[in-house]
């Protein structure tokens, strides 16, 4: 699961010391990989790996030492992602969020909220971002929701999208504009707060990703975050691409266990002996390669604090993105009607790999904001 990377010399590669953390999720990685298509059918959170990677030490482990936590690097949360995605995407995809949400809350909040926020990411609490909003399309960080002015801070009416385990958070991360501005605050949710059930999707079912409504729910002036510094890496945009990532390697494996499994009729070989198979997936392969060193250049420009992260995680992104949606439409022609069934994983993997390229920021986004960098002198921040 970590090719190239258990040499300690690389300068991609995570620090030694944080060996044992990414041997701990790889352990809980092979056992998610059997719930993967149970939670597929029911569309389940699957709340017992959740708590198995916070009993693991993963969640805590991602806040600074400053609030209680080893400050785990960029480049080793990337493969912690990686891996737990080729095994089960929803759990990864919920972990990305929960983990986004906390270490905002905990950096960004006043004192003392930012303490009992790394508390309770430390004691087992959920934490999910409610910042996408149904009229606002991929431009989550900038809401077109306003919050009227109350005694006690702000209150908010209105609706979030595509809230990953808000089911089971006690704290949401939510951005409401304040006088106009774009302001974040951390909110735990009170009978104001509305799941509506709406979540019927494809792929990645047990993401369970709600939409939220706000009823007059006060954003408290004590619990308003400061303002992110621009180019401050967070764990959402450093986990999204290792997302994708996994899902692809998963496909890939189903497709070549498949291949050398399958044997055609007409020459009584294994298909993987098909040319056009070989150069099909040594295509795969080496952009799926190309993929993962994009991704390994991100988060190390997150650990050097880079302002490149910002454009290094938007060309990772869109890469992964499509080479996971390419690899997965492969395993389907190389699976056949055999993949096509319910009962074979390739057809899964399918349906998750289609997320990638539309969580935000989406491919197209990524494809306006790289473009215009290259085409123009002042390219918008997306």
């Amino acid at each position: 699961m970590l090719e190239g990377m258990t040499d300690t010399g690389h300068p991609l590669a995570p620090p030694a010391h944080e060996r044992p953390l990414l041997d701990a999720a790889l352990d809980l990685a092979a056992g998610f990989a059997g719930t993967a298509a149970a939670l597929d059918e029911s569309a389940a959170i699957p709340l017992d790996n959740l708590r198995a990677l916070h009993a693991a030490g993963l969640d805590a482990a991602t806040l600074p030492e400053s609030l209680g936590g080893q400050g785990l690097s960029y480049r080793a949360y990337g493969e912690i992602v990686r891996a737990v995605a080729a095994a089960e995407p929803s759990t990864a995809c919920i972990w990305v969020m929960h983990i986004g949400a906390a270490g905002a809350l905990a950096a960004l909040s006043p004192e003392p909220e930012a303490a009992r926020f790394a508390e309770a990411l430390r004691s087992g609490s959920r934490f999910a971002n409610a910042l996408s909003e149904p009229a606002g399309g991929n431009l989550f960080l900038l809401p077109q929701q306003e919050a009227v002015a109350d005694d006690d801070g702000w209150r908010l009416s209105g609706t979030k999208r595509f809230v990953s385990g808000c089911e089971i958070a006690d704290h949401l991360l939510v951005n409401a504009l304040v006088d106009g501005v774009p302001t974040f605050f951390g909110v735990d949710p009170d009978d104001t707060i509305g799941y509506v059930p709406i979540w019927d999707t494809m792929g990645m079912r047990a993401t369970r990703s709600q939409l939220v409504s706000f009823d007059g729910t006060l954003l408290r002036g004590d619990r308003r975050c400061a303002p992110p510094e621009p180019d401050q890496p967070n764990h959402v945009s450093a986990g999204l691409a290792f997302l994708s990532i996994g899902i692809a390697e998963a496909a890939l494996a189903a497709l070549v266990a498949h291949a050398r499994g399958r044997v055609v009729p007409t020459t009584g070989e294994p298909l993987a002996r098909m040319q056009w198979v070989q150069h099909a997936v040594a295509d795969a392969a080496v952009r799926l390669d190309a993929a993962r060193l994009s991704a390994r250049h991100s988060v190390w420009l997150a650990d050097q604090r880079s302002p490149g992260f910002i454009p290094a995680t938007l060309n990772a992104k869109l890469l992964a993105g499509e080479v996971a949606k390419d690899i997965a439409q492969l395993g389907v022609s190389v699976g056949g009607g055999s993949g096509y069934l319910r009962t074979s994983p390739i057809q899964r993997h399918f349906r998750d790999a289609q997320a990638g390229a539309l969580m935000a920021y989406s491919a197209e986004v990524c494809r306006t904001y790289i473009g215009s960098a290259l085409l123009e002198d002042a390219p918008d921040e997306p």
